[in-house]
């Protein structure tokens, strides 16, 4: 008997143990912490060492001059210089790269991460602009699954178009041509991206339903360096491919 309520004693404990008690959350403080030069006193100097070699490298190769911009490619909405020079570069690549014709490119709007002002372009400023392993992709799509594209940019955001038109009102779709043809539904469209809107990502969701996909295994990052050293100065404007009436 007196060990039944010693046991019993025992579980009581280990229940009021584990059973969690309710917390109210009194008072959250932050504080910012600037990572600026601020810090320079605080630097670990064995570790900069270390790294120094490393730097070097590094520095050298992102320093070096490939080309030069005539004028600023900034970033901007519905259109702009450097979202339309990325997507040109890009099927003018795919173009030399694909065993066939390519109709046309999209480039999500995302994945252009810099602007770059009229002068040099280095490889560093490549690499900012492009910072993802991404590589270019030749998918083949039915014209209705082009549309649908389009009818998403509509809505969502417009991304970077080369080799068509969009004309979008009232966050629908006016009219799609490729090469200067209306889109035909039932036909099929090869059109140039990236590796990571395959399965419809940036909701491009269309692009999953791709009909054929080409890898051609190279980065798009390196694409864009091939593509500014062979132009040697790049031109980039507005030019009305993507048209949203007011």
């Amino acid at each position: 008997m007196e060990r039944s309520r010693i046991i019993f004693i025992l579980c009581a404990l280990c229940f009021v143990a584990c059973h969690k008690q309710p917390k109210n959350i009194i008072r959250i403080t932050t504080e910012a912490i600037p990572v600026d030069s601020t810090l320079d006193a605080i630097q670990d100097s064995d570790y900069i060492a270390y790294l120094s070699p490393t730097k070097d490298v590094v520095d050298k190769r992102t320093s070096t001059v490939i080309g030069y911009a005539a004028e600023d490619l900034w970033v901007g909405r519905p259109e702009c210089p450097m979202l339309n020079w990325a997507t040109d570069a890009l099927w003018e690549e795919a173009k030399r790269l694909f065993p066939g014709k390519v109709d046309a490119a999209i480039t999500n709007a995302g994945g252009i991460r810099d602007c770059w002002f009229a002068g040099e372009i280095t490889t560093g400023m490549v690499f900012e602009l492009m910072p993802f392993d991404n590589s270019l992709v030749v998918l083949t799509l039915k014209g209705a699954d082009l549309i649908d594209l389009c009818d998403t940019m509509a809505v969502q955001i417009p991304h970077g178009i080369a080799g068509m038109r969009v004309v979008i009102k009232n966050k629908q779709v006016q009219s799609v041509t490729v090469g200067g043809k209306p889109v035909n539904p039932d036909a099929l469209y090869t059109i140039a991206t990236n590796s990571y809107l395959i399965e419809g990502a940036d909701h491009l969701t269309a692009f999953a339903r791709h009909v054929d996909c080409w890898d051609s295994g190279q980065k798009i990052r390196d694409l864009y360096e091939h593509a500014i050293r062979t132009k040697g100065t790049i031109h980039a404007a507005v030019d009305g491919r993507m048209h949203i009436e007011p």
